[in-house]
């Protein structure tokens, strides 16, 4: 039986990948940080079968410890603080968490296997907002990385950190530059989940509008589902490699709008919908659409949701959770 770590369980990436693990059966180990950690009984109540062990990516001892409580096949480094706008309020915790834990997490493997690093094939969550100011269109493995928010910079030292142990110790260690992924698990935060609960929210008569920031941001999204089974096959290939996982499509945010709210007979949302600054980043990403011809070609991966799927998902899991809370049938 295989074995995996996934730092990061607690997010959508986790759970999904874990769920995929489990199901080729895996014996999956979950690194999350602290014994009252609130998403402990979400985790616990998805994938029951994963094996929980505490600790934090900025606590090189305790990488070491679920190391040897794992003995993984394969690690999956997942775990960071992944918000971009709380980056800029934080940039010294993001780059810390997000840059310095990959550096934890890599090193970790290369002390406890030692000569034997390359046996434990470890997987990076690289991001499409390490382009930044994108310097082509699409973004390919090879395009320049030029990133515009402290969550991007700290994403570009563990992607060139993962390149350096591959390179330096021969360590089977491969980054997915993942692009805009989402699906009904994403946090509130996030502009796709706070645009399909609002307008569920909105539908159901609770709420009467929603404030956004930029609404011509334009990004490649696709569906966490799909994207997870892409980490997986990097780490089944003989040599490590990076890999653009994406759509090859972009759209804007204005477009998403478009089809949550038509998907529950709103078909002018502009009243519904305010805009206010603060919701602005300092320095935007304008536009981000990946090229992932060398995961479809070298790994086999395609993509299964597409875009109006994936938001019909996400404001239907929305409209189901908001009648529960209200007691709706």
């Amino acid at each position: 039986m295989p074995r995996a770590l996934i730092t990061g369980i607690t997010g959508q990436d986790g759970l999904y990948l874990a769920e995929l693990l489990l199901s080729k059966g895996y014996e999956v180990y979950g690194f999350m940080r602290g014994q009252n950690n609130p998403k402990r009984e979400l985790v616990e109540s998805t994938v029951p079968d994963v094996k929980l062990l505490t600790g934090d990516l900025t606590d090189l001892s305790s990488l070491m410890r679920a190391l040897e409580a794992s003995q993984p096949d394969e690690f999956y480094n997942l775990g960071a603080i992944s918000f971009v706008a709380y980056s800029w309020e934080n940039a010294h915790v993001t780059s810390e968490v997000t840059g310095q834990g990959v550096l934890n997490a890599l090193e970790s493997v290369r002390l406890f296997a030692g000569k034997d690093a390359h046996t434990i094939r470890f997987y990076q969550a690289s991001s499409s907002e390490m382009f930044g100011k994108v310097q082509q269109v699409p973004q390919s493995e090879e395009t320049l990385l030029w990133p515009r928010s402290p969550y991007g910079v700290a994403k570009v030292f563990g992607h060139y950190m993962t390149i350096n142990y591959r390179e330096s110790y021969g360590m089977h260690a491969s980054s997915g530059i993942l692009f805009n992924h989402e699906s009904p698990r994403r946090g509130p935060e996030f502009v796709t989940r706070k645009i399909s609960q609002a307008v569920a929210r909105i539908s159901l008569g609770l709420q009467d509008s929603i404030t956004l920031g930029n609404l011509d941001a334009r990004r490649d999204w696709g569906f966490a589902g799909d994207y997870v089974e892409a980490m997986w096959l990097m780490l089944q290939q003989d040599e490590a490699d990076d890999y653009v996982i994406s759509t090859n499509e972009t759209h804007e945010i204005r477009e998403y709008l478009d089809l949550a709210f038509a998907h529950v007979g709103i078909e002018d949302w502009e009243p519904l919908v305010k805009q206010d600054p603060r919701f602005m980043r300092p320095a935007e990403v304008d536009l981000l659409i990946g090229d992932s011809t060398k995961a479809r070609t070298t790994l086999g991966w395609n993509p299964k949701v597409d875009f109006p799927s994936l938001v019909t998902m996400m404001v239907d899991s929305d409209l189901a959770e908001q009648k529960r809370l209200v007691g709706l049938s």
